[in-house]
């Protein structure tokens, strides 16, 4: 399963931080706008306190504000230093809005205030714009391209760009894309290399049954035509298996049917015994148990030896051939058991090691009287890693070519 984003890396996050900072600047400003309107208020109210003097500028007689009556301004009651009493009531200061004298004037009426409002908003829609838009452009790229992938263009790839949930669904895609167009190419390399392999094995069938009735030994003549017919069935078997294995989903851990425990060392057995192939273990190996597809693991292990039987014998004797389990790491906790299969054949260039597992590839030189169509050792590399291992090519220390394979054993146990 592919990782979460981090949070720092979530579009919704981005895009909720965008409408907090938009809403926040609004805010501040309309603070600041407000405040400037209530000192310029404040500026022009009367004092809290009266002071009355006379002309020669000496003070007769100061009072704080008393009362404010109705929209009526402050009112003062100033006792004088002679005994008298005098009141002073101010008018409020006259606000006329849109005059010189008040700059804030269109503030105080509700269309001014609704033309101010409009206006932050318009502030506001331009500065987001440019973050939408990029957004939205990033997700027209990505309809396009889906587009022309649906459209048939398999090779249509989505742009990759920053790193939150539109990047990580074009990198999914494109994963996914690249996944389908390989196994178009596979499937159709296979249908070609399938359909010209059909005609050796049909071709000597069809000619065997036209010479069978003239032919000197009737009986070798049916033994020729039933050994093409089994070669045919092999390939056809094969070509059906690696086809099941390219569609099967490599996540799904029950595509290819349900696992069992395997006796890993029981099946090496078996096969060698089949095939008259020498076994080598050494003694008091813990027991080779694995959960994985008995069938799939026993086509491994026949396709291995098949394969040295074909190009590795030395003078013709099956025993030539050796197969070794070890367990591995040696003397260390189990993580997984290494099948080794040597032959003493010409062995494999090094240039080439990584080739022959590839369908359809033979070696140069390679006869079709020997057999094989050269899906045998595809096929193993395939189970091999749809059990979590892989296989490889090495050169044998007797001489000849080694054949690897890896397959680790889980922690848990199938039920």
């Amino acid at each position: 399963m592919a990782a979460i984003p981090r949070l720092h890396r979530q579009l919704a996050l981005r895009l909720w931080l965008a409408v907090v900072a938009a809403v926040t600047v609004t805010t501040l400003l309309l603070g600041w706008m407000w405040r400037l309107q209530w000192e310029h208020e404040r500026a022009q109210r009367p004092g809290r306190e009266v002071v009355v003097r006379n002309a020669a500028g000496e003070v007769l007689g100061q009072a704080p504000a008393q009362r404010m009556r109705g929209t009526q301004g402050p009112e003062f009651v100033v006792p004088l230093n002679s005994g008298e009493v005098l009141t002073i009531q101010l008018p409020r200061p006259p606000r006329t809005p849109g005059t010189r004298s008040d700059p804030f004037g269109p503030m105080q009426s509700l269309g001014g205030f609704v033309a101010l409002l409009v206006a932050l908003a318009v502030a506001v829609a331009l500065g987001a714009y440019p973050i939408v838009r990029r957004l939205t452009q990033r997700l027209e790229a990505l309809q396009r391209g889906v587009e022309r992938w649906g459209a048939g263009d398999l090779s249509a790839r989505l742009p990759v760009q920053g790193r939150d949930e539109v990047a990580f669904l074009a990198r999914r895609f494109n994963a996914a894309a690249d996944r389908v167009q390989s196994l178009l190419v596979a499937h159709k390399t296979l249908l070609a290399n399938a359909s010209h392999e059909l005609r050796s094995p049909l071709a000597r069938i069809r000619m065997g049954l036209a010479l069978l009735d003239g032919a000197a030994d009737p009986a070798a003549q049916r033994r020729e035509i039933e050994r093409n017919i089994t070669e045919l069935d092999e390939l056809v078997d094969e070509i059906l298996l690696a086809s099941r294995l390219d569609l099967a989903d490599p996540t799904d851990a029950a595509a290819l049917g349900p696992r069992e425990e395997v006796d890993l060392l029981g099946l090496v057995a078996e096969e060698c015994a089949r095939t008259g192939a020498t076994l080598a273990v050494a003694d008091g190996l813990p027991p080779a148990v694995l959960p994985g597809h008995p069938r799939l693991l026993r086509r491994l292990v026949r396709n291995l030896l098949e394969n040295a039987r074909r190009h590795g014998l030395r003078d013709g004797d099956p025993a030539s051939v050796t197969v070794a389990l070890e367990p591995q790491p040696a003397g260390g906790p189990l993580t997984a058991w290494v099948l080794s299969v040597s032959d003493h054949g010409p062995g494999v260039p090094e240039a080439l090691r990584e080739r022959i597992f590839e369908p359809f590839f033979r070696l140069p030189g390679a006869s079709e009287r020997e057999g094989g169509v050269g899906l045998g050792l595809s096929l193993v590399r395939t189970i091999a890693r749809r059990h979590g291992g892989d296989a490889c090519c090495e050169v044998s220390p007797a001489g000849g070519a080694r054949f690897v394979v890896r397959l680790p054993v889980f922690a848990h146990r199938l039920p």
